[in-house]
């Protein structure tokens, strides 16, 4: 494993202001090579797809290489990739699509881990259908989600599960392999939000037996666009097409109106990025994405097993959950300290964090709002020992 912190935090600019980003749940920092990537394409003739003159074989050329990249971070066919402007509306897309064939007393079930761009579109999709929403919750104590209620709430109505790869709330990371298990047994289909996920962990649609991942570029330091991956791209001809176009097959039927094609130069950049974080990575570029986020992975356990021991021992603070298998994701409260006040006391000393109310998602199943909120911070691929070590002392000047 080559993983250089020093030589990642070179290739993002943002980071010469000084400050201390903590606030990778809201999305990375940009590294140049994307900017570049999003800059040049910006200067580039580039036309709608269709003609045969070079501006518009340059648009189909960027969509191309974008399905390509995501289809590698995935591990996937291009064939089944959808483009968007976000996972979020991506996924209303389906929802508004796949509940079509929907009927009063079907049901769907998703989880309290999940972030609401998962869990809003389904809700909607069912009260339009006369559907029921079933709910998969948390372990209180250890912010985990227990596979096995789902023997329980996928029944022979279920039309679909709605999971997540890993929460950018709390960081857990679910076992979707016997979630999974669970729907098939009803042949619910199964729809995985990768977002969180992606940056951290290497991805594969075939073990996660996911029939659709979702994923949103920025999560990783991408520009803001988003993807849907079907397992089966033959899927996509079976759904109910949102196109302007009326003859559109494949990803195409999901995709409304033009690409924002410098975005989609970035993306392929921000694919590119992830295969080289690691120096030893070779080979094709889905062998280099699952060296890089392999090495990712095992830099950044030992960077925040050592933060949650730290703030740990600290007698004031409480860290959310315990779970087994996470990303680099957390949330703390401090006793006596509303969360909102305890963001600003880190802005004060240069550390960008994130107040949670506790009113909804998650942290409201697990009581936060009642002792002032929780404090949210995550790592980035350019977090080091140094900035742990700063968030730390200043959450101790907290008690």
């Amino acid at each position: 494993m080559a993983f250089d912190v020093a030589r990642v935090r070179g290739l993002f600019p943002a980071l010469g202001d000084g400050w201390v980003h903590l606030d990778a749940p809201a999305g990375m920092q940009v590294p140049e090579q994307v900017a570049t990537a999003v800059s040049t394409a910006l200067r580039a003739p580039v036309s709608g797809p269709g003609g045969i003159f070079p501006a518009s074989q340059r648009a189909e050329a960027i969509v191309d290489a974008a399905r390509r990249a995501v289809a590698d971070l995935v591990g996937a066919d291009p064939a089944g990739v959808v483009l968007g402007p976000s996972s979020a509306v991506l996924l209303q897309r389906l929802a508004d699509a796949l509940s079509e064939g929907w009927f009063l007393g079907d049901e769907v079930v998703v989880s309290r881990l999940d972030h609401p761009g998962n869990i809003a579109p389904w809700q909607r999709a069912a009260q339009r259908t006369g559907s029921v929403v079933r709910w998969a919750e948390v372990d209180i104590e250890t912010c985990e989600l227990p596979a096995w209620q789902y023997d329980d709430l996928v029944t022979p109505k279920c039309k679909l599960v709605a999971v997540t790869a890993a929460s950018g709330s709390v960081g857990t990371r679910p076992d979707l392999r016997k979630i999974a298990e669970a729907a098939r047994r009803t042949d619910a289909l199964v729809v995985v939000d990768a977002s969180s996920a992606a940056p951290f962990v290497p991805l594969d649609i075939t073990a996660m037996d996911a029939d659709v991942v979702a994923v949103s570029a920025n999560n990783w330091g991408g520009p803001p666009v988003g993807a849907l991956v079907f397992r089966d791209p033959s899927m996509l001809d079976l759904l109910p097409s949102v196109a302007v176009e009326p003859g559109a097959r494949g990803p195409e039927r999901l995709e409304l109106g033009p690409h924002a094609y410098p975005l989609l130069a970035g993306l392929v950049a921000s694919v590119e990025y992830l295969a080289g974080l690691d120096d030893a990575a070779v080979g094709p570029r889905r062998e280099r994405v699952l060296t890089s986020l392999g090495s990712v992975k095992a830099y950044q356990a030992g960077l925040l097993a050592n933060l949650i021991n730290e703030l740990r021992s600290l007698r004031h603070v409480m860290v959310i959950g315990d779970a087994m298998r996470r990303v680099p994701a957390l949330a703390f409260t401090v006793a006596g300290v509303k969360a909102t006040d305890g963001v600003e006391h880190l802005s004060e000393r240069g550390v960008c964090a994130f107040a949670d109310s506790g009113q909804h998602g998650v942290f409201s199943v697990l009581g936060v709002g009642e002792v002032g909120g929780a404090i949210r911070v995550g790592l980035a691929h350019y977090t080091n020992a140094v900035e742990v070590d700063e968030l730390v002392r200043a959450v101790a000047e907290l008690g």
